[in-house]
């Protein structure tokens, strides 16, 4: 195989809570992950030439050890000496520093393509331990679908598939850096209330009831997030009051997503905050569904 072309998915969390921080600096999480069908693509080559080259579709991206596919690419040929190259083109779709671990899911794409390419038969599981040293929602980001992540999110259970449903995206034209949430978030200080009912949201997905689901849905990252940026709070409200049965922020944000009992108000939502009344709130906005 001297080619490949993959897509690569982008998530949403259906519920986020953070437990404690660690000694470590990191943040023991108990999450609800989704992949949505929202996703970039990316193709690869094989080139005779013992490098690693990467174009993308956005001039601000880059295109060097700073970016999560070229460390993932030289990962792996550095790991099994490989002495040819690759060349990786990245179309992104997904919104950038938005909540939808983009740069991990095109990690992920990238170690499932160099595992191709190359004929190294690693395994799923091998591919994970290999991801998580990228970052710690590249092991979701390899097997997909819909899963309780705890640890650092590096601990997968997966769950019952979220049933089919219209999901609208939208992210304000703000970038939130995922540092600047955890640091901001002091969790000893949250009263019990701010933490969501993750087991809720759990209960609903084996009942197969969207809308238990989405009511059920919360995210503690808000409490530093929609302080900072009141815009995330106004595109929640908009899409309650345009249908959704319930909206929330993905991840550390700004992206915020609702769940749709009714295709044709999702519509309606998607219109809105696109070319209508709202349409000033988000700069991106994407109609989608549950990857399955």
């Amino acid at each position: 195989m001297d080619s490949v072309k993959l897509q690569a998915y982008g998530k949403i969390n259906l519920s986020l809570d953070v437990l404690r921080q660690r000694e470590d600096g990191y943040h023991d999480v108990r999450m609800i992950m989704q992949t949505v069908k929202l996703h970039d693509n990316i193709d690869m080559q094989k080139t005779k030439e013992p490098d690693i080259k990467l174009t993308t579709n956005l001039s601000f991206l880059p295109v060097n050890e700073n970016n999560l596919m070229y460390r993932a690419a030289k990962m792996i040929i550095d790991e099994f000496d490989i002495k040819e190259g690759v060349s990786m083109q990245l179309k992104k779709v997904i919104p950038v520093s938005a909540g939808m671990a983009g740069g991990s899911t095109d990690a992920a794409s990238v170690l499932y393509g160099m595992n191709k390419l190359f004929n190294l038969r690693l395994s799923t599981e091998d591919l994970m331990l290999r991801g998580v040293k990228l970052g710690a929602d590249v092991p979701f980001c390899l097997t997909r679908g819909t899963a309780l992540s705890e640890g650092i999110g590096e601990v997968l259970t997966p769950l019952r598939k979220l049933p089919s449903c219209p999901i609208v995206l939208a992210k304000p034209a703000i970038s939130v850096s995922t540092k600047f949430v955890y640091q901001n978030l002091h969790v000893n200080d949250l009263p019990k209330e701010a933490h969501p009912d993750v087991d809720s949201v759990i209960a609903a997905l084996e009942k197969q009831d969207v809308n238990e689901v989405a009511v059920n849905m919360g995210n503690i990252l808000e409490t530093v997030t929609c302080k900072k940026y009141p815009e995330i709070e106004l595109i929640k409200d908009a899409m309650k009051e345009l249908g959704a049965v319930n909206a929330i922020m993905s991840g550390s944000g700004p992206t915020v997503f609702g769940i749709f009992s009714d295709v044709a108000e999702a519509k309606k939502c998607y219109e809105a905050l696109r070319f209508g009344k709202y349409r000033n709130l988000a700069k991106q906005v994407y109609l989608t569904e549950p990857w399955r």
